[in-house]
This record gives structure tokens, sequence and C-alpha cells, in this order.
């Protein structure tokens, strides 16, 4: 028998890692059946590890198309089952949703192991969570409080839940050689392990010594571990900087160690077995599961702990001590009390002792062959897997060493020779919008650092063109010299795009405040747009600001205004077959059909979503043909009753037919659209006119479009920018096209208005 893992592996420094390491090995090692096993590692934000052989693949947290590749080498791998461990944080998207792919086209039975299971999900954490048991043949919880939440809060079957205990490693040491070693003869040894972070409350245990070494002035802390590496990135060592302060205040220094390792086990054994008291003062009780806490009663200490729920379970019948959370007073008690009874504390240890014995890993990975030999007996009922009309795999990796190419600290260059930036074009505010936009869009889904990057660049260029009365100039020469007072109605709109989608997505305070203040400062001159593109790149950024703003009935009211114009052109130009804004089909058209379906998700106005519908389907009919897009030429347009420009195809249109699919589709859940705007994507890449690809695999830029001569070779910001926003566009939808409709129903709005579906 061959199995397969799924979760994090050391040398990646991960709790969860070390689990599935244990676990993998003691199946391997005391499974009779079991001859093989084939590890898909989790790594985080482009991490590479040197990984042992039994890690066939690793998968880059943020990047799906890995999750994809990883599925089909383990459906090809000859593995009969796969173990999945999950915790939502290790795996990318939302509430870790990426792994939702993964697991629909999985062809083998599945085992997933639970580490966190929470009393009060989000909504999107609960969906995630019902849609992962839902694909599992059993799941395996490690407390019967994890039983309970499964059946209550998730709806899962208890027949499909299997309690088996954390497992401990089968490591001992003798205590007095180990307190030798440790030079720790005369002192009493308190610890706690396990990565440091502010959820771990061990400034609890601190406050309490002073009272402690009253009485017992051999005492000595010991906090063994490094700070977690989330907390890292966003806090840095804030946390054991104020331990370290804490220590200093209260005169610990000869009391307190914090070493700042994370060390192999069986050195962390030895510190166990030399371990008079364990401590986990957790100061919340919503924790499941805890490792540390199984470590600790497997190597037969006597553990004090706060009654989070794990403890509260596993520390009854006088295997442990609990006192409050947060209450130093209580825990200097309770020290105080085994510290000064020997016996008490000796009798403790044994218990514990005892109860350790049924978790080494030996027994717990018998436990788990013994399941996987269960789940392959049973007939396998398969669950529907969910065909999907967007395959990403056909997507180049996601880049953005071009953008960068183009950027220099001013903004983003407008034009190029071939893939080199085109310095005497200068910069305008279109690109710069459309760049804020993309790197936006970039962080939001796939946490690239260099979009985090670059956005201040596009927003600094941005705020620097704006006018005293909200306006913006538009182009700036090299030298940073202003071209024009007032830029393009377009400009205006596609800004106020970026701006009304960073202030729903910005990743920090400073960034919102700055995208806040340029977008109120402009606010007054909504209404004074004349061009319909203008308008409709306006509505678009009204409608991603009111989705985070929805009691913004000024806004709302103006959304409505601007809407209407869009459908008062439409009344005045349409005809019975020609339904559409003006008499001929121009430039960046999926754009004004757009626009209505976002206004139409925020308004809920029937005429409006009529119009929306009517128009798309319109545009649909002359650009989509033989199952590819045939973009309208910008040499001549379409005239209403001449013929239509074939040539001076451009991004721009494409990715307006993308985003306009996708906004279809989230507000009606039609797996139609979903196959348009996959079909619209593909022109970028040879399913077009000409069938010659627009992207650039090797600068990773995008042409400028078709001439009659063959493709463009410059590779411009625009066509760049339009190329990059539409992959994230495609990202996005196959995303949300592997949720459930429960799952779909928290983050959309399925338009049904007064009886339109599309």
């Amino acid at each position: 028998m061959k199995l397969a893992y799924i979760g994090t592996y050391p040398p990646r420094e991960c709790g969860i890692g070390t689990f599935t390491q244990n676990l993998a090995h003691s199946m391997l090692e005391n499974g009779k059946d079991i001859n093989d096993i084939a590890v898909f590692a989790m790594s985080d934000h482009n991490h590479i590890y040197p990984y042992p052989p039994e890690v066939k693949l690793s998968i880059n947290q943020e990047q799906q198309t890995d999750y994809l590749e990883a599925v089909n080498h383990i459906n090809l791998s000859g593995a009969d089952a796969c173990i999945l461990e999950h915790e939502f944080g290790i795996y990318g998207g939302q509430s870790g949703v990426y792994i939702l792919p993964l697991l629909h086209r999985l062809n083998i039975p599945l085992i997933t192991t639970l580490h966190t299971i929470l009393e009060t999900p989000s909504y999107t954490e609960k969906a995630i969570l019902k849609e992962i048991c839902k694909m599992s043949d059993r799941v395996v919880v490690m407390s019967v409080m994890a039983v309970r939440f499964l059946v209550e809060i998730y709806d899962v079957p208890e027949k499909k839940i299997m309690l088996i205990e954390h497992g401990v490693p089968n490591i001992h040491f003798d205590k007095q050689e180990s307190r030798k070693e440790f030079k720790l003869n005369e002192r009493k040894l308190l610890l706690t392990f396990g990565f440091i972070g502010r959820n771990k409350g061990i400034e609890t245990v601190i406050k309490a010594l002073p009272q402690i070494i009253e009485r017992h002035p051999e005492v000595l802390y010991i906090v063994l571990g490094k700070t977690h590496p989330n907390v890292l990135r966003h806090s840095g060592e804030e946390y054991r900087n104020y331990l370290q302060v804490l220590i200093k205040m209260l005169k610990l220094n000869e009391h307190v160690l914090l070493l700042n390792e994370f060390i192999d086990e069986n050195e962390l054994f030895k510190y166990l077995s030399a371990c008079d008291i364990y401590i986990t003062p957790y100061p919340n009780e919503a924790q499941i599961t805890s490792g540390t806490l199984s470590y600790a009663m497997g190597s037969g200490c006597a553990v004090v702990s706060t009654p989070y729920w794990h403890a509260a379970e596993l520390l009854a019948e006088n295997k442990g001590r609990l006192f409050d959370f947060n209450d130093s007073d209580g825990l200097s008690q309770v020290l105080d009390e085994l510290l000064g009874n020997p016996k008490t504390l000796n009798e403790i240890q044994k218990k514990a002792a005892e109860y350790g014995q049924n978790l080494t890993w030996p027994k717990i990975g018998k436990k788990y062959t013994e399941l996987v030999t269960q789940v392959l007996s049973l007939p396998k009922e398969p669950l529907p897997k969910k065909e999907n009309a967007i395959d990403p795999l056909l997507l180049p990796q996601f880049s953005l060493a071009h953008i960068k190419r183009l950027t220099d600290d001013t903004g983003i260059i407008q034009h190029a020779k071939f893939g080199i930036p085109n310095l005497k074009e200068g910069y305008c505010l279109d690109d710069n919008a459309r760049a804020l936009l993309m790197v936006c869009m970039g962080y939001k889904l796939k946490k690239d650092p260099l979009a985090l990057e670059l956005m201040p660049v596009y927003l600094s260029y941005i705020h620097y063109m704006q006018n005293k009365d909200g306006t913006f100039r538009n182009f700036l020469s090299f030298n940073r010299n202003f071209m024009d007072e007032v830029g393009s109605e377009d400009s205006f709109g596609r800004t106020i795009w970026a701006l009304g989608y960073l202030l729903g997505n910005a990743p920090n305070d400073a960034y919102y405040q700055m995208g806040k203040l340029v977008f109120f400062d402009a606010v007054p001159n909504f209404e004074n747009i004349k061009s319909i593109r203008g308008i409709a790149n306006t509505i678009i950024g009204i409608s991603h600001y009111l989705r985070t703003n929805p009691s913004d009935d000024a806004m709302k009211s103006t959304l409505h205004k601007l809407a209407n114009i869009l459908v008062s052109q439409y009344d005045q130009n349409h005809t019975e077959n020609w339904n559409w804004f003006e008499s001929l089909l121009a430039y960046d058209n999926g754009i004004l059909p757009l626009a209505l379906l976002h206004a139409a998700e925020i308004l809920e106005d029937r005429n409006i979503s009529k119009v929306a519908f009517s128009t798309m389907d319109f545009l649909t009919e002359h650009t989509m043909k033989d199952d590819y897009l045939s973009i309208i030429g910008n040499a001549a347009w379409y005239v209403k009753d001449k013929e239509r420009s074939m040539f001076a195809q451009q991004p721009i249109d494409a990715e307006a037919m993308v985003l306009m699919y996708h906004q279809a589709y989230a507000l009606t859940g039609n797996q139609d659209f979903l196959k348009k705007l996959f079909t619209a994507f593909m022109w970028f890449l040879g399913e077009n006119d000409m069938r010659m690809s627009l992207y650039d695999f090797e600068t990773k830029g995008c042409c400028d479009g078709f001439e009659n001569y063959g493709v463009n070779r410059n590779q411009g910001a625009e066509s760049s920018l339009a190329y990059l926003i539409s992959h994230l566009t495609v990202l996005q939808a196959y995303k949300d096209s592997f949720q459930s409709e429960e799952f779909k129903a928290s983050n959309t709005k399925k338009l049904v208005l007064n009886g339109l579906q599309a």
C-alpha cells in the first residue's frame, strides 16, 4: 500500500510539519501493509526548503497552479489513499480556500486530520471546513469536544468522525541525567515550549513568579521556542521584547530564560524529562488541540494549564492542574501547592506518564493504518467531481518582472520599444491607475511582495497628478514636467476605479487613508463626466467603494444617476437588431456592460440589470465566434450597418471582456460565463484571429496588439497591465468556481433581480 500526505513538512519549522513527518514514518514503520509514502509539502512565502527524499513535490502556499500540479501527481503516483493535515493558515487564499480545487480533483480516498476547529468560525471558514469534511472519507480529530463541534456546528455525520489523539515520539531520557546535563541539580524547572506569540500568555507565568520565588527561590522558568514566523513577519520581536522588559522590571533575570530556538525532538524531550512542571498559560479557551500539551503528557510531566478546551479534557481525573485565564495569583497558588508537596507532584507525574503511554507514535500510527485499511475496504461512493471551464495550468507563471522593468520611482512608463521602457514617452495617469488596480489585485489574491512594494509608487503618482479642484492631469514627461492641464475623462474614470478598489482592499491603513483622500477630493467631479466610458469606469470605482461602505447613501445616489445616464444612452441608440449604447462598437467596449453589471449588484435595479445583460449578449454575439474572441479592431471600429474592422485589436478590449464575464458569473453563478471568461482570456495566448500569442514568455510582458502585418511587438504598460489584470481575474474566477453554492452565496449576490437571470 502507498500513501500520499499533504501538509507542512520539515525542515520547515512548523508543528504540523513535525506531526506530518511523525505520522508518515510511524505508519510506514509499523504498518505491515504500507510499503511507500509520498509527501506533498506546503511551502510558505516562496521559501525553498531542502526536503528529504519522501517529499515528491513542494506546493507554494499562494500559487494556485501548484495545487493542481500536485493533485495530478498524486492521482498518477499509484497512491492508494491520501492523508491531509488541515489548518487554515497553511493553505493559500482566503481562509485557505486554495486547497479545495485540489481535493475536488483527487481520485483516491481522503482522510483529513483537523488541527483547528473553531467554535465561532467566519462564514468562509465554516463553508471551507464543511466542504473539506464533505469530500473526506473520514475526518480525524484529537479531542471529544472536537467531535461535538463537527457534529453540532459543521453538520458532519458522527459516523464519519474518528477520534485519534495527538501522537508523541517514543523518546525517553533519564530525569537525573538530563538535569545534570542542564546543571539543574539545585533548581526546580518550570517549562513552556513552542512558537511564541501574544496568544501564548507567557506573561501570566512571569507575573506569577515573584510570589513563587519568595517561597521557592530555586525555581527557574525556561521558555523554549522561536517567535512564530507569522508574528515575526507582521510584528517582529515585539512580544519577546515585551517579555524581556517585564523580566527586567520584576527583577527575574536569574529565574527566567527565553531560549529563541527551534530544537529537534531529541533535545526537546531531554528538556521535558528534566522538567518539574510544564505550563501552558494560553489566554483563551479556543484551542481544540495542543501538540505541546500532548508532548508534555507523553513525557510524564506534571502539567499546569489554563482551561482551554484540549487542556480541560486531557487534564481531567487529576492528570494535571488548571488555573483561570490570565490569573497570575491563581497560578502562584497552584505552583506553590505542587512545589511544596513532592508527593502530590509525583502522583500527577505518574498519572501523566501512564496516560502518555497510549500516545506514542507507534500506537497512534497503528490507529491511522487501521483507519486507512477500513476506508479502503468500504465500497467507494465517489462525489461528483466539478467540471470547470477554466484550466489554470494553461496560464503562464504569474510574474511582475516586466512591470518592475517599466516602473521607476515616479511611476510606470507608458510605452516600450519591444520589451524595453521608452523613456521618451514619459508617464500617464491611465497606466498608473491600471497599475495600482493590478498590484492591489495581485497582493489580495497572491500576497505578492513585489505588488505591495510597487503600490505606493502608483498611488503617489496619482496623488501628484491631482489638481486642486479634484480633477487630474494625465501626462508627465520623463523629466517630470506636466504635459496637460486636465486629462481625459477616461483617465479620470480609470483612476476612480483603481481608488475605489483600493478602498475596499487596502493592505494597510496608510494606503487606505491616502486613497480615501484622493478619491473624495475627486468626488465633486463625478456628475460632470460626459464620456460614457469615463462614466462607466467611475461607476465601477464607486461600486467597489460601496461594497465596503454600503451605508453611504449620497454615493449610492450618485451611482444611480451615472448608471441611468448609460441606460438613457442605450435607450437613445438601440434598435431591434442593435442593442448598444452608441451607433458603433468602438474601443474598450466590454467596460460599458461591466459597469452596469456592477451597478446592478449594488442597486438591485431591474432596468439597469436588463440593459447590462442585453448589451453583454449583443457584444458577445459580435465578438465570440468559432469558440474564440475576435475583438473589434480599432483601425475603423464597427459602425452600425457597415463592415467591422478586424485589425488594431488591443489587449484592453480582451481585458474588458474577461472582467465583464467574471462579474456576470459572480452575479448569476452561471457556468457558461466562466467558459466565455476563459475563452476571452485565451485571446492573449493565441486563441484569436491571428492565432498568435500576445504574451511574451521571455520578457513576461504583453504585446500591444494586432495590426494587418501581424503582432505589434512593443510591450507597453497598457497592454501588459491588461494581461495581468485578466490573468488575476481568471485565477479569482477559478477559485470562486470551486467553492460550494453555500460559500458562493456568502461572497456574491445572485442576480435574480425581478426575475432576470442570465
